[in-house]
């Protein structure tokens, strides 16, 4: 591991550690209730820093230069491992229609920014990172996206069978509504909308977008060590980490080194940028997806944090195989 790297794993360490204190001290309030600072902050997060973010991205991606084999070598297994989880525990866990959402994200979600871009840099250069940055531009909208309308469904069936009389129609409707009326899909949408009239951002928006949108990864990392010391770990949490742990930092690039290469025919610097990114730990909008549907925050903060630490293990394997293929 690089020093950069290094530095990078020990920032992400510290500011979640400095939101753990701050939630031990209670200095912003005690947990529980409407008035929990936890979910105070993660709305603020979700209702106005992501939506800029998200806004921002889809206005001003440019869609004609992407590679497209690339892309498509990496969201089509990680996809698939996003759903492939959801269906696992939907069927494990009816009573909770968020928890399949919320644990297939944490397990195809990953950290592509504080841990992915220095990554990235020190070791494939600005190649690479090219490559790496044209994935990450599609990657939150792509996994936030399908997997809000994941829950959104769940939430809406979920609501229907409680409630006497509820059809099918009604229950389309309201996924529908609550899907499109979200502050992911939302800003998205508008955000596609406005990147095809080919107006560029006026200078002061942009501005205010990109400065809003930077708060989210600090706001995220603080969160986590919020909910840790909130709510503690799950009893018996160590094995479900473990196993969120190991599909996110060796089953799914396994998955994405599989169907990239004898898939997709990638090879070379594509393939082990991919690979990589594939490996990363799970990412804070992990956390902020979980505390806005109330449900495993602790499990998934606990989850960002293992795998964090365990990275710094699993890392290598995944520099060495592609390598080793070419």
């Amino acid at each position: 591991m690089n020093a950069v790297l290094f530095y990078k794993l020990l920032a992400i360490f510290i500011a979640a550690g400095m939101g753990w204190f701050v939630g031990h001290m209670r200095w912003l309030g005690p947990a529980g209730g409407e008035n929990d600072p936890a979910r105070i902050l993660s709305n603020i997060a979700f209702y106005l820093f992501v939506p800029a973010l998200m806004f921002r991205t889809t206005a001003r991606v440019d869609f004609a230069a992407l590679p497209w084999l690339t892309v498509a070598a990496f969201f089509a297994p990680v996809l698939l491992m996003l759903v492939s989880v959801y269906l696992y525990e939907r069927k494990r866990h009816p009573e909770s229609p968020a928890a399949p959402a919320v644990r297939s994200i944490t397990a195809s979600f990953g950290n592509t920014l504080q841990v992915g871009v220095p990554l990235v840099a020190g070791v494939f250069g600005e190649s690479g990172l090219a490559v790496h940055i044209t994935v990450v531009s599609l990657h939150a909208l792509t996994l936030l996206t399908i997997a809000t309308i994941l829950v959104e469904m769940d939430l809406a069936r979920h609501t229907a069978s409680g409630a006497s009389g509820a059809s099918l129609k009604r229950t389309i409707l309201t996924t529908l509504r609550n899907t499109v009326i979200h502050p992911v899909v939302l800003p998205v949408l508008c955000g596609f909308g406005w990147h095809l009239t080919g107006i560029p951002l006026p200078p002061v928006l942009d501005e205010v977008l990109q400065m809003l949108g930077s708060a989210v990864v600090p706001l995220c990392l603080v969160l986590i060590g919020m909910s840790l010391s909130y709510y503690g770990l799950p009893r018996g949490a160590m094995r479900s980490l473990l196993g969120l742990a190991a599909l996110k930092l060796l089953v799914l690039p396994a998955l994405v080194l599989g169907i990239a290469h004898w898939g997709f025919g990638l090879s070379g610097m594509p393939l082990a940028v991919i690979v990589m990114m594939a490996a990363l730990p799970p990412g804070s909008n992990a956390m902020m997806f979980a505390q806005r549907y109330r449900t495993l925050e602790a499990e998934a903060s606990g989850a960002i944090v293992l795998g964090t630490m365990l990275f710094a293990a699993t890392a290598p394997i995944w520099l060495a195989i592609p390598a080793w293929l070419d």
